[in-house]
């Protein structure tokens, strides 16, 4: 440490004080430490030694890495954020080298003006003086330097006055000149401008702009691209993202490589470590090293001058100033426009004078720092001015970012707001119509943006000679945006060292281009000092033809950046130029170019046209031949070679264009678009390709040689016939030299292709003899040895692992020449720019880093020979899933195909395609392939202008569709999941040197959001789609002994899933301790509170403004209801056990008719009132009520007594009754009865001991279902009082704290609240009308606060109508402890967050929060109330849940479905989960059936006979108590044990809580598994926008799954489908049969919004759904074969009580393999056996089920018979879309009679009859329907005593048109 400079010391120890005092972290210690010892110890870099390595022969090791230039110059801000103020303006901070092409010099670049300890000594003071950009007039500014001052102290933007926004205005502004366009002064921008004015601190600054910016830069960290790593603590989100220069929310596209695999090959990671038995064999070790990069021997000499080293300059910048001087008059640019005339010119002085006038500009009239960035908007034609733009920006020191999509308003706002620009350059045409289309779109201008239009600079000229400004140029060049291949934009830095590498190395390869002249004797390969081949010409520079994009990739490299760097003259002309036959040759010719700049598509037009036409370009100018003789390279830019156009090319247009040297010409280049346009591998003529390391000579045996051997081949070639010399015949004799510098190409074996291996069958010449007509070769062109000064590694890109010889893989590279990372994305850059490849070592199960760094390029290839071979874009190759079975082993393996072959091979072999795409999807654990189709036959454009659309022909794209999978299946054994047909030019393409593509990858996004304008989708998912789980027993289900038993042995020992039971024998009044289990009936109990109580208030009626109605007490209750009574038994002549109709709505009248017919022992039936909207639906299901139940009256208050008297209603109800011949009973209004003086019991109105008999129906409950299907259960005076025990005890009641009643009140707990708990408690109940809370639903909420209402009823329904319409806040509600709100079946887990959130201001606690489980047969099965904890969530393996098992697992785990608890059991009550069909109770960890014993469950449904309902009754469990009789609720469910803290102590409290799943109805089974609809549905609903909430539909019909769908748009509806498809098969495993549209509103739905199952599916059945469009997605042909198997098979194998259960929809069920899901399930099971839950039963079924019962049967007849014709249209045709209207869509639906045949499933004369019924002795499960008839809903098809899925009632002659199959299917082709 003596040695240490004394300088050094001091600061190191003022390092440690800061580090000491906490002023700065560890990490920014270790970094200033690193910074300090590589300033005062760094080695000096030699000036001269610049640009590209030099070999000198006397010193062949290879030069130091160590002080190489490299790409950190725009890397170096990735680890370079200062956590201190005070280090703001600091230096930037050196890292170590990691790779040899990324060492940074440690010293300064020689154009920087300041030294760095000289920035470091005013880090205090804010940015040093020569950082910043020159003032014009600091009078009218704020002063800079206190400015910066008061941010080194504070880095919050509010420091900012708008006194600086003005003054820096005004000073651009009256600068004297009109170049200046700021929106913010424009008409219209006043809005804009006031909150602009607010935020922003300069013309050009913003709160995150350039200070920022410089803040996070440190003046030389010039790259925004910042790791986020050391950000400080309470930045988060947007403030974070917004320092460290990232736009929000976004950090890089999502990943390009496979998401489907083990790791992610792009998280920066090692691949997993292997164990011994792991390890890869010796072969597999034998990995193909990194090629090492090649030397160039020479140093690069200035072409016109051989004494000036081109090493010596810095930057393009410093180049032009030279150029300016030494080639003053020469030409720099022409420009041509589309006809080949010339529009504009310009020469080198004038170009260099033009570019420093813009820098002054910039320097003196903005407020601009170095740095800081300048937007360029130019077009392509304006290329002079957009080079006068970026040499300007790099002679002011500022960063260009070109932007050459100047219409595209989004990228230019986003580049404008990434890159921070405040500064945009541009003419003044540009600008005109930039304003015209912003005023045209009403657009808003990007805020904070000044733009100058710089055609109006004019020129530079300095006052004396030599008054020139230094330049003082940063790291940081310019910012190339490009758009990714999945259409991300994303910006590419480039630094002024990485351009100057960049540059060197193009002229290394363009000076050693041989001259190709033959008569010299001198050899060709010799050169001078300075690398000029002797035997070439003297050059005086290149004379370059292009017209790709100068504004980015490699056309501004070679346009502008090469122009200036080698002092070449660029002709550019418009993409257009090339199209007009014989213009390009006439062009190059004109310009005697050296160079061309081309590529594929432009070079094929003109080729062709030469092949079409001869004539017509060699007579394109009198007297004027084209000539190609001074063309030395013809560059294309490509990322795949296409050899067989280069034999065109070459021998067809560039010899007979008289360039002898045709062959040597063609120069293909890979470039990378994606990551700046920098060419990594291309044929060059410098040779030491053997350092590369790699082998030169590829062993084909000696018949075949290879590019190691030179050889002279002399051989006759004869005349290609048909061919005149025009056309460019190959001579007779022609010597060909094959060396290492030939364009090389191969023969790969396309079957060893598809597994990534590269077998080469011919090389050479051979290739050439065998062209490309062997199918199963590919055809392959090399571009040649990367680049010198590359390093060059082959690496699978799904494992990061180098690859062995000979294997496809991606293609990495690392080179000085290449970018240091994106912009303002530093994961994508670490991940991309700086990917690290492993290997293996023998015997170590680590995978060992490879050196140095690369850059992934997303090209996939190989490397032979030493040369680059490119197959295509990682995004371009498609896998697949092969699996076979060897040695009686499973084996699966993937194979490879890339979209360009197949491509080929469909427009060869399918007719009417117009271009074509391909991509693979993952879902469902496997790689899918898409292939997209654009067909004329698609289009519906009218054929002649103004005609009718087209129709279109269905047939035919089904037909195209069928052939293209039949092509890719025959020729590549690919099976195609999915065709899509759009019409021509209609798929998203990318836009590439003016052209545009076909993007895989964006029509991959489009697909999966369902964007593309498709009119035709087929699907081949039986071929394609493998990953289908398979069940246990995939025949019987999961009900089935077999799945039983297997579960039962998995889930071995674990407890039995029943509940405990809280017996209360007694039941105290709070008020009197009277036991109140003394009363036989609500009416003794009515009595007794008269009597007790008589005077206090009993009900009062609350109206919609809060108001309380007239009170009654209890004596004047009770007098109300002997009224009422006496008047039905004296006027209505009511006797005991007649039923009465009360249709009433919420108000004390209903109360009082109920108690009066208690009093008379009559059967009362609530019913709500009918709704006139709705007549259909509720007039029939009133009639039906008044005929089943031979209803005596109807008993109505005088709302509805007026509303039944209207003649709408009384119309309809007369017409419905007559056409149901049933006879409507009289209404009675109750409102006014006679007046009463004595009570009920003082009348004699007193019970009788019958009438409390357990088995006498007091009372009727009726529920409807959605779809309107009524379900009747009985109440005794025992259940009534039941169901009132057990509410108030476990609801804690007393008669303290009033009751609240309001919807729902006929039935269920609504009824309970309102006619009875108010009696049973001795409380008040307050009645709210429903009607009053849907208009003004605050009324319902000030009652609950103003009355202290303790427990009330709600529903999800009614919560969610309040929360849209009324802020939770203006009233109070501390005192409500229980909310409890109903649940039917699941309950939806947003309930509770929404209603705690809306009414948090209101005070409702949390707790107070409670689902309840309601079924019809228990109003209160479970309830959460006073369990004092927030909702229990379990979050459920799907897998294992549709196996019958409950696996909890993570959050965050894929695949689990997210339930909530409906709460613990009540009082008096037990639960049991219960085997459905074994009747034993289930185990923990599996679910079953809900089984409930209490005393509020009912005894019976009401008017049933069936012995399936009686048998719901009667539950018994073979396993369990036998004295315990439950009840089946047929919904499926399990008991789970948790602890949680409850209390002030937070004492864990063990508690068994119940979760619902649904109902078994409901659900359906596929190979074995058990799926609910409802997750189904919810997969749909959430899959697309245009899928309405709560729009679609899941059922089985006939076997098959369908799902109708509703949606908000008509057109392109197929490309929805394969949206919906898959979403079903990621998530749920099943493929759908069909998929229907219906149009908004046509979706049915119950009057509360809730899909009516029952009236879909019976709509569906007959043919009456008016759906727009419907898709098979199964082929018809297997869908029948499956069913027909599946009834064959399931007949005497099937789950008994499953009510549409589905057998495997696999063709072959015995042969199919075990899918692995069950070991993974006992896996799973295993690590969760301390977290099972209780498992739960499955019930019979459940007498709520939603579908019609008007639905009888499924078939057992014959099916038909289909036809064996090869024709595809005959075979298939399963989409359509539907445009007819409505009445030819029922046309369509009914009566089409036998005549009626669907294509593809006619039935022949012959068909078999139908086979005789086989009697079933199965139970038949028929429920009572709407209209009185019984429906068999539930048996399964080979349950049914008869054949065919039949309408009941439909007409006799077309049942045999109604078979299932018919039935099912006819609606997929209604439009044949």
């Amino acid at each position: 440490m003596a040695e240490i400079n004394p300088e050094l010391q001091e600061k190191l120890q003022e390092l440690e004080h800061e580090l000491e005092e906490g002023d700065i972290t560890q990490k920014g210690y270790q970094k200033r430490r690193t910074l300090l010892f590589s300033q005062f110890m760094g080695t000096p870099i030699n000036p001269e030694v610049k640009g590209l390595r030099i070999h000198f022969p006397e010193n062949t090791a290879r030069p130091s890495n160590e002080s190489d230039g490299s790409r950190t110059g725009s890397l170096a801000a990735l680890t370079a954020n200062p956590d201190n103020p005070e280090d703001q303006y600091g230096t930037r901070l050196i890292i170590p080298p990691l790779s040899p092409a990324r060492s940074e010099p440690r010293g300064k670049m020689d154009t920087m003006a300041s030294d760095m300890n000289e920035i470091g000594d005013n880090k205090a003071s804010g940015p040093p003086e020569n950082l910043r950009l020159r003032v014009h007039n600091p009078s009218q500014r704020v002063s800079s330097d206190g400015y910066m001052q008061g941010l080194s102290r504070s880095r919050e933007p509010s420091l900012v006055t708008n006194t600086t926004m003005t003054a820096n205005t005004t000073n651009t502004m009256t600068s004297g000149a009109n170049y200046a366009f700021n929106p913010a002064c424009q008409t219209g921008y006043a809005e804009q401008q006031v909150q602009y004015e607010q935020s922003h601190a300069g013309t050009m600054m913003d709160t995150h702009g350039t200070i920022l910016g410089e803040t996070q830069q440190g003046y030389f960290q010039d790259f925004a691209g910042q790791q986020a790593y050391d950000e400080p603590q309470s930045m988060h989100g947007e403030t974070r993202a917004a320092f460290y220069g990232e736009t929000p929310c976004v950090d890089g596209p999502e990943h390009r490589y496979s998401s489907g695999d083990a790791f992610s090959p792009t998280a920066a990671m090692a691949p997993p470590m292997l164990s011994t038995s792991d390890l890869p064999n010796s072969a597999v070790l034998q990995y193909q090293m990194p090629l090492e990069p090649r030397d160039v021997p020479f140093p690069i000499y200035d072409a016109h001058d051989p004494n000036t080293p081109m090493s010596k300059f810095d930057n393009v910048a410093a180049v032009l100033r030279y150029r300016s001087q030494s080639k003053a008059k020469a030409p720099a640019y022409w420009v041509l426009d589309s006809k080949g005339k010339e529009i504009a010119s310009i020469t080198w002085d004038k170009l260099a004078s033009r570019a420093e006038k813009v820098a002054q500009v910039i320097r003196d009239k903005s407020s601009l720092y170095r740095g800081d960035r300048v937007a360029l908007i130019y077009r392509d034609i304006e290329i002079i001015d957009f080079a006068i733009a970026l040499l300007g920006c790099f002679i002011a020191g500022v960063v260009a970012v070109p932007i050459n999509d100047v219409d595209d308003y989004q990228k230019l706002n986003h580049i404008l707001t990434s890159t921070q620009a405040h500064l945009a350059l541009t003419t003044d045409n540009n600008l005109k119509t930039f304003q015209r289309d912003i005023t045209t779109q009403k657009l808003n201008w990007p805020r904070g943006v000044e733009w100058w239009k710089t055609n109006e600079f004019g020129s530079f000229h300095p006052k004396k000679k030599d008054d020139v400004p230094p330049l003082t140029v940063p790291d940081l060049a310019y910012i190339e945006f490009s758009r990714a291949p999945t259409g991300d934009l994303r910006g590419v830095v480039m630094s002024h060292r990485t351009i100057m590498h960049q540059m060197s190395g193009l002229s290394a390869i363009i000076a050693t281009v041989p001259s190709g002249k033959g008569n010299d004797t001198f050899h060709s390969s010799l050169r001078d000092k300075n690398g000029r081949l002797m035997a070439g010409p003297s050059s005086n520079g290149e004379i370059l033809l292009s017209y790709l994009d100068p504004r980015q990739g490699i056309g501004m490299i070679l346009g502008v950046l090469m122009n200036v760097y080698g002092g070449h003259t660029t002709v550019w002309l418009e993409s257009k130029a090339v199209e007009t036959p014989g213009l390009y040759a006439n062009l190059i010719t004109k310009y005697r170019a050296t160079l061309m700049l081309a590529d594929y598509p432009g070079l094929k037009r003109a080729a062709y046209n030469y092949q079409q036409d001869p004539m017509t370009t060699r007579n394109f100018k009198k007297g004027v031949e084209p000539n190609f003789q001074h063309v030395k390279l013809c560059l294309i830019d490509t990322l795949t070679v296409d050899s067989e156009f280069h034999e065109v090319l070459t021998d067809r247009w560039l010899r007979p264009m008289r360039n002898p040297r045709a062959r040597e010409l063609v120069a293909p280049m890979l470039c990378l678009p994606e990551h700046g346009g920098m060419v990594i591998s291309m044929r060059d003529w410098i040779g030491g390709e053997e350092r590369m390391g790699c082998p030169l000579k590829l062993d084909m045996g000696s018949d075949t040689d290879s590019i190691e051997e030179k050889k002279i081949v002399e051989k006759e070639q004869p005349a290609v016939p048909g061919t005149s010399s025009l056309l460019g015949a190959p001579p007779k004799i022609s010597t060909e030299h094959y060396d290492r510098t030939e364009l090389s190409e191969v023969l790969l074996d396309r079957e060893s292709l598809k597994t990534n291996e590269v077998v080469v069958v011919a090389i050479g010449e051979e290739v050439r003899k065998r062209g490309s007509s062997d199918p199963n070769t590919v055809r392959v062109g090399a571009f040649g040895f990367p680049l010198a000064d590359s390093t060059l590694a082959v690496v699978d890109p799904d494992t990061s692992l180098l690859v062995s010889p000979h294997t496809v893989g991606e293609i990495w590279v690392d080179s000085p020449s290449l970018s240091g990372g994106f912009w303002a994305l530093p994961r994508s850059t670490e991940q991309i720019f700086h990917a690290r490849p492993y290997k293996f070592d023998p015997g170590d199960p680590t995978p060992t880093m490879i050196e140095p760094e690369f850059l992934r390029t997303g090209l996939l290839g190989a490397v032979i020979e030493g040369k680059v071979y490119v197959l295509g874009l990682y995004e371009d190759r498609i896998r697949q899933k092969v699996e076979w079975v060897e040695h009686g082993t499973e084996i699966s393996e993937h194979r490879y195909f890339f979209v360009q072959h197949l491509i080929v091979s469909i427009i060869k072999n399918v007719p009417k395609i117009y271009d074509s795409s391909a991509f693979d999807i993952f879902v469902n654990e496997e790689h899918l392939p898409v292939v997209l189709l654009e067909s004329t036959a698609a289009s519906t454009a009218p054929i002649t202008s103004g005609g009718p659309p087209r129709q279109l022909d269905t047939a035919l794209l089904d037909s195209l569709s069928e052939r293209c999978m039949e092509v890719l299946l025959q020729k590549h054994h690919l099976r195609v999941y999915c065709v899509m047909i759009t019409a021509p030019d209609t798929l998203p393409k990318n836009l590439k040197n003016g052209r545009k593509d076909i993007g895989n990858m964006l029509c991959r996004r489009d697909f999966e959001l369902g964007l593309l304008p498709s009119v035709h989708v087929k699907f081949g998912v039986e071929r394609a789609v493998l990953n289908l789980p398979i069940g246990i027993d995939p025949t019987g289900g999961i009900w089935s002994a077999r799945a039983s038993d297997y579960r039962r042995a998995l889930l071995h020992p674990s407890d039995k899933q029943y509940s405990g039971v809280d017996r209360r024998e007694v039941v105290i009044d709070d008020r009197t301790s009277t036991p109140l289990n003394n009363f036989s009936s609500i009416v003794d109990l009515l009595q007794w509170r008269v009597a007790r109580q008589a005077d206090e208030l009993s009900y009062c009626t609350i109206d919609g403004r809060g108001k309380e109605g007239r009170g009654i007490t209890w004596k004047k209750f009770d007098l109300k209801v002997a009224a009422v009574a006496l008047y039905l038994k004296n006027k209505l002549k009511v006797r005991a056990g007649d039923h009465m109709i009360l249709m009433y709505t919420h108000s004390e009248d209903f109360v009082y008719a109920i108690h009066a017919c208690f009093c008379l022992g009559a059967t009362a039936i609530p019913m709500a009132p009918l709704d006139q909207n709705r007549l259909n639906e509720d007039a029939p299901a009133f009639l039906h009520m008044v005929a089943d139940f031979s209803v005596k009256a109807v008993l109505a208050n005088q709302d509805v007594e007026h509303l039944l008297k209207q003649k709408p209603v009384s119309q309809h109800i007369k017409q419905t009754a007559a056409a149901l011949k049933v006879s409507v009973p009289n209404v009675y209004n109750t409102t006014k009865p006679p007046k009463q003086s004595n009570g009920c019991r003082d009348l004699g109105l007193t019970m009788d001991a019958a009438w409390v008999e357990p088995g006498y129906p007091v009372l009727v409950w009726t529920y409807w279902t959605p779809d309107q299907r009524r379900i009747a259960v009985q109440l005794g005076h025992d259940t009534i009082l039941g169901t009132c025990k057990v509410q108030k005890e476990t609801c804690q009641m007393t008669s303290s704290r009033p009751v609240l009643g309001c919807v729902r009140s006929t039935s269920g707990l609504g009824f309970v609240h309102t006619c009875l708990m108010g009696i049973y408690v001795g409380a008040p109940t307050y009645l709210v009308s429903p009607v009053e809370f849907a208009q003004n639903p605050i009324s319902l909420f000030l009652t609950l606060s103003r009355y202290k209402i303790k427990d009330t009823y709600a529903t999800p329904q009614m919560l969610d109508h309040a929360m849209a319409l009324m802020p939770g806040k203006g009233f109070a509600l501390h005192e409500l402890k229980n909310m409890m709100i109903s649940a039917e079946g699941r309950p939806r887990v947003d309930v509770f967050q929404k209603v705690r959130m809306h009414f948090a201001a209101a005070g409702l606690d949390l707790t107070a929060i409670n689902t309840i489980y309601s079924h019809v047969l228990n109003p209160m099965i479970a309830s959460r109330s006073y369990m004092c904890i927030e909702p229990i969530e379990l979050w459920l393996d799907t897998p294992s849940l549709r196996r019958g098992v409950v696996c909890p697992v993570d959050s965050e785990a894929e695949n689990s479905l997210l339930v909530q608890d409906s709460g613990m059991v009540p009082v008096s009550t037990q639960i049991a989960i219960v085997n459905p069909e074994n009747r034993t109770l289930c185990h923990e960890g599996e679910y079953g059936e809900i089984w409930v014993e209490s005393e509020a469950c009912v005894k019976a449904f009401y008017g049933s006979k069936d012995p399936f309902d009686a048998e719901k009754f009667d539950g018994h469990t073979l396993d369990g108590d036998p004295g315990v009789q439950y009840v089946r609720t047929g919904d499926l469910g399990f008991l789970h044990n948790v602890s949680r803290p409850i209390g002030p102590g937070g004492a864990q409290v063990d508690m068994q809580v119940l979760f619902v799943l649904g109902n078994i109805g409901e659900t359906f089974e596929m190979n074995g598994l058990s799926h609910f609809p409802m997750d189904i549905e919810a997969s749909v609903e959430n899959c697309h926008r245009s899928v309405l909430p709560g729009g679609c539909a899941v059922f089985q019909a006939g076997g098959l799954i369908v799902v109708l769908v509703e949606v908000g748009r008509k057109a392109y509806l197929a490309s929805i489908v394969p949206v919906i498809v898959n979403a079903i098969l990621n998530e749920h495993q099943i493929v759908v049969d069909i998929v229907a549209f219906v149009n908004k509103g046509d979706f049915p739905r119950s009057r509360l919004g809730e899909k009516q199952r029952g009236k879909i599916l019976a709509s569906w059945v007959q043919r009456k759904m008016r759906t727009m469009a419907q898709f098979g997605i199964r082929d018809p042909e297997s869908i029948i074969a499956d069913v027909m198997e599946r009834n064959a098979s399931r007949s005497h194998a099937s789950s008994l009580r499953n009510s549409s259960v589905m057998g495997s929809s696999l063709r072959n069920v015995e042969q199919a393999p075990q899918i692995s899901e069950s070991q993974d399930m006992s896996r799973r099971i295993g690590s969760q056996s301390s977290y099972v839950p209780f498992p739960t039963g499955i019930s019979e079924m459940p007498a709520n089920n939603d579908y019609d019962s008007s639905i009888l049967g499924s078939p057992t007849g014959a099916g038909a018979s289909l036809k064996s014709d090869d024709t595809p249209t005959n075979r298939h045709a399963p989409q359509f879309e539907q445009h007819s209207d409505p009445e030819s869509r029922n046309s369509n639906f009914i009566g089409l009679g036998g005549s009626f045949e669907i294509p593809g499933f006619e039935t022949t004369p012959s068909s078999a009859p139908a086979p005789p019924v086989v009697p079933n002795t199965n139970r038949n499960s028929i429920l009572p329907a709407v209209e009185g008839r019984e429906g068999d809903l539930w048996s399964l098809p080979s349950q049914k005593p008869t054949g065919g899925l039949r309408v009941a009632n439909a007409d006799p002659e077309s049942e045999d048109e109604s078979d299932w199959q018919r039935s099912t299917m006819m609606h997929m082709n209604l439009n044949q």
